[in-house]
This record gives structure tokens, sequence and C-alpha cells, in this order.
């Protein structure tokens, strides 16, 4: 019986990998045999991540600390990856940040960070990782964690930056997508809704923020744990060689109406 979904001696790294989505996702991808390295800036975390996932899957784990708008160590953490595990089959794009506030009230410093992390850090590490391990090896999967934001706008609780940045990594997608994939690199993007993380946890948990995703959301409920699992496991798989460049929304229907 052929396992579609089997990532057994696969290496992924996964960013933004010390709590939230990319923690879930990492553990996912584990789950189907594959290696892990967890990035992330708080070292301290990301070895609890490695350390929990190792005894939970059994699978080889690695941390590493790395800033991802830092070009010399996105670059040498790279290398490093590879040096221990001679491949890099998978990347899970999943780093970020979020400015909230009135559009007329941010920052030039809160839009340019938001840009700075969201959108060229995203780029940082999938050009390094193309350049020295999936080009080379003429495989890859790339998975650009981006945004329902990055789709549409909102009335609700104003992040214009978020916005713009989530909408560049929609295009980058797009774009890296065409670049890469006659090497055999296949680069798409999910774009996930409302689902309790660090990040958002102060505005989702909230009676009128409820309310409004009762009447936003056709499910009218947050995501919960485990439902961007299968989405992350189908694109890093072997089973999604032709598809390329997509948009998957995990939104319970948000951007349908």
């Amino acid at each position: 019986m052929k396992n579609y979904f089997d990532l057994s001696e696969r290496v992924a790294i996964v960013t933004g990998c010390s709590t939230g989505l990319g923690v879930q996702m990492a553990k996912a991808l584990a789950n189907q045999g594959c290696k892990i390295v967890a990035l992330a800036r708080r070292k301290n975390l990301t070895d609890e991540v490695a350390a929990e996932i190792n005894k939970e899957y059994g699978v080889e784990t690695y941390s590493v600390q790395c800033d991802i708008t830092d070009t010399e160590r996105v670059d040498a953490v790279v290398q490093e990856v590879l040096d221990r595990f001679g491949r890099i089959d998978i990347l899970i794009n999943n780093a970020g940040t979020g400015a909230v506030a009135p559009a007329e009230d941010i920052t030039d410093e809160q839009f340019a960070g938001e840009m700075n992390v969201d959108l060229f850090g995203t780029f940082k590490v999938a050009r390094a990782v193309a350049k020295k391990a999936m080009i080379p090896a003429k495989y890859g999967r790339i998975i650009n964690i981006a945004s329902m934001y990055g789709l549409v706008g909102n009335k609700i609780a104003g992040s214009s930056p978020y916005h713009a940045a989530k909408g560049g990594v929609v295009n980058l997608t797009r774009a890296l997508a065409a670049e890469w994939g006659k090497y055999g690199i296949t680069v798409n993007s999910i774009c996930p809704g409302y689902f309790w993380t660090p990040l958002t946890k102060d505005t989702l948990d909230t009676d009128w923020f409820r309310e409004y995703a009762k009447g936003a959301i056709p499910i009218e409920r947050y995501g919960e744990e485990g439902e961007l699992d299968s989405a992350a496991i189908f694109l890093a798989s072997p089973a999604s060689s032709y598809v390329n460049g997509v948009m998957l929304p995990v939104d319970g229907g948000y951007t349908a109406i």
C-alpha cells in the first residue's frame, strides 16, 4: 500500500518554530517521519520544541537560533543545516509579526518592520535554501505562510502593514514558483484564517471578536489546533508535485464571502 504523504528521511526547516502554528506544522511533518530543524530567534524555546518532537515522534531534530532579517546569519544557518543533514527538502516560511492599529496611526517603523520580517525575511530564507540546497538537488518544497489577510482587507482590526506584507508574500510565492519550477522546486502558500496563536490571542480572546467571527466566517468559529496540519503535509509531500504557485486559504470560508 502506497503512503502518499510519507516524509521519511526528508529534512524540513520550519521558521518561527518556537510557539503556535510553526510548532504544530513541525509536529505534523514529524508525524510523517520528517527530520525537523526548528528555527526561531529564541533558542531556549526551539531547544524545547526540538526535544519534545524528538521524544514524541522519534525523528532527528535540530534547534537553531536565527533572526530571519539577518542575511549573513540566514546564509550561515542554511549551510550549518546542510553540513549536518546533507540536504534540505522542505522549507516552511512561518516566522512573522503583526502590527495592529488604525492605518492613519501606523508609524514608518511599524510598517518597515512588518515588511522586513514577513516579506523580506521570507525571501531571504527561501533564497538561501533554494540556492544552497534545492536548486543543486533539483528538488524542493517551499511553503510560505501568508494569511487570508494577504488576499483581502478587513474592517474589524486595522493592520495595514500586515495586509501589505502578506499580500507581498502571496505574489512572491507566485514569482518564485515561476522561476524555480524548472528545478523541481514547488513554491506554494498557505493563507490561514483566524487561529489562536501568541500573536492573535489578545484580539481573538474577546467577546466582541467572537461575535464578529460568527458572522464573518461561514463555519462560525476560529481555526483549531491541528487544522493546518493536512495542508502543510500535502504541500510538503511528493504527492503535491504538480501543485505550484497556489494560495491555499485555510480560513473556514472567510475569503469565500
